[in-house]
C-alpha cells in the first residue's frame, strides 16, 4: 500500500515536471566573463574592481565573475570551449573562432571601433604603394593582417605583392629597431612606440576603413536566451562605467587613471589611445551602429578575408558556411546555420532606461 502510494506521488510529480517543461528549470545564477588588455576593454576590469558589476548583478539576483586573461587568443579559446559565458573580442575573431567553431554567439555590446589605433608603418618611405616587394611584420591572421589586406585592395594591390612575416606583438617594437624590418602592421600602444622613430611613417590606418575593426562583448546565445538578466546586468554595469569615464568630473578622471594604470600606461597615454577609438559611450549610438546598413557590408569583407585565408571554421568549403544574423532580420551565409548574431536588444534597453 505504501509503495503504491509513493509510486502514485512520484508519477504525479513527474507528470507535473513534464507538463511544466524546461521553462520551470531553475535559472542559472553564476556567470563568468573574461577580457584582455586593450583600450576598449579596460572598462571590464574597472567595473569589476570598483564593485559596479556586483551592484548590477545583485540587482538581478545573480553573480558575475569577471576575469582578465593576459593572452587574448587564449581568452577566446576558453570562451569557445565553454569555460566562460562571455568574452571581449573583435568582430573578426568572433566570426572565425567561436562562430566558426560552432558556438552560437551574440554580440551583446558593441563597444567601439578602431579609428586609427591600427596602422601600417613603413621605414624611410612615405607612400603606401612603397610597400610593394617588402617583408611586412605583423601578427598573422589577426586584425593587423585584415588591415593590410584592406589597404592593399584600396591601393589596387594584393597580398602577393608583399611577404607577410608572422611576428608576435610582444616582439614588434624590438623587431622594428633592427635593420631587417622595414614594414609592419600593428596596434596601439605599439604603434605609438614605433612612430617615435623619425624614420617611421604611418601610411595607412584603421580610420581609412571606419567601422570595420569592431570591439565587442559577446555572450553565448543560449545562455543569454535562458538568462536575460545576465545580459541586463552586463549592459547596466557597462553603460554606468561609460557615463562615468566620459564625464568631465574628478570621479571620471580617477576611473580613467585606474584603467590607464591597469593597461600599463598613464592618463595621457590612455587618452591618446582613446583619441583614435570611436567609443560608443551612449547605448543609443551603439544600437544605431548595430542597425546600420554598413555592418553587413563590413562582415561580408571580414568573412571573405577569413575564407580566403582558410580560417572560417573547420573544413569550410564555402564562404556561406557560417551564417550571421543582423538587427533587421537579414542574414549573410547559411540562414540555417546562424552562429553570430548582432542584436541591439540590450543596448536598446539601456538607451531607454529600462535596465
Amino acid at each position: 500500500m505504501i509503495r503504491k502510494l509513493a509510486g502514485a506521488v512520484l508519477a504525479s510529480t513527474i507528470a507535473a515536471f513534464v507538463a511544466a517543461g524546461p521553462a520551470e528549470a531553475a535559472p542559472k545564477k553564476d556567470f563568468k566573463v573574461c577580457w584582455s588588455i586593450y583600450v576598449g576593454w579596460m572598462p571590464w576590469g574597472y567595473l569589476s574592481d570598483s564593485g559596479i558589476m556586483k551592484k548590477w548583478a545583485d540587482k538581478y539576483g545573480i553573480n558575475v565573475e569577471i576575469t582578465r586573461i593576459n593572452d587574448y587568443v587564449e581568452s577566446i579559446n576558453q570562451y569557445t570551449a565553454g569555460g566562460f559565458d562571455g568574452c571581449s573580442m573583435t568582430n573578426m575573431d568572433a566570426l572565425s573562432i567561436p562562430a566558426g567553431g560552432g558556438v552560437d554567439t551574440t554580440a551583446l555590446i558593441v563597444g567601439d571601433f578602431s579609428n586609427g589605433n591600427d596602422a601600417v608603418i613603413l621605414k624611410d618611405k612615405k607612400d603606401f604603394k612603397d610597400i610593394a616587394g617588402q617583408r611586412v611584420n605583423l601578427v598573422e591572421l589577426s586584425v593587423s593582417h585584415y588591415l593590410l589586406a584592406r589597404a592593399l585592395d584600396d591601393a589596387g594591390m594584393a597580398e602577393k605583392d608583399v611577404t607577410v612575416v608572422n611576428t608576435s606583438d610582444a616582439d614588434m617594437v624590438a623587431a622594428w629597431g633592427t635593420a631587417d624590418v622595414t614594414a609592419t602592421v600593428t596596434w596601439k600602444p605599439l604603434v605609438s612606440e614605433i612612430l617615435k622613430d623619425p624614420a617611421a611613417t604611418a601610411v595607412f590606418d584603421s580610420s581609412k576603413i571606419p567601422g570595420e575593426i569592431i570591439d565587442l562583448m559577446v555572450v553565448n546565445t543560449e545562455t543569454l536566451k535562458d538568462n536575460p538578466d545576465f545580459g541586463k546586468a552586463l549592459a547596466g554595469a557597462w553603460y554606468e562605467v561609460m557615463t562615468l569615464m566620459t564625464s568631465d568630473t574628478p570621479e571620471g578622471r580617477a576611473a580613467k587613471e585606474e584603467m590607464a594604470k591597469a593597461s600599463g600606461t598613464d592618463l595621457a597615454g590612455f587618452d591618446e589611445q582613446l583619441a583614435t577609438t570611436m567609443l560608443f559611450a551612449k547605448p543609443a549610438d551603439a544600437a544605431a551602429f548595430t542597425r546600420g546598413a554598413d555592418l553587413p557590408k563590413t562582415m561580408d569583407h571580414v568573412r571573405n578575408f577569413l575564407f580566403d585565408h582558410g580560417i572560417l571554421g573547420t573544413n569550410t568549403t564555402s564562404v556561406d558556411a557560417v551564417g550571421m544574423a543582423f538587427a533587421d532580420g537579414s542574414t549573410l551565409g547559411d540562414a540555417a546555420n546562424v552562429k553570430l548574431r548582432f542584436d541591439p536588444a540590450y543596448m536598446d534597453l539601456a538607451a531607454g532606461g529600462k535596465l
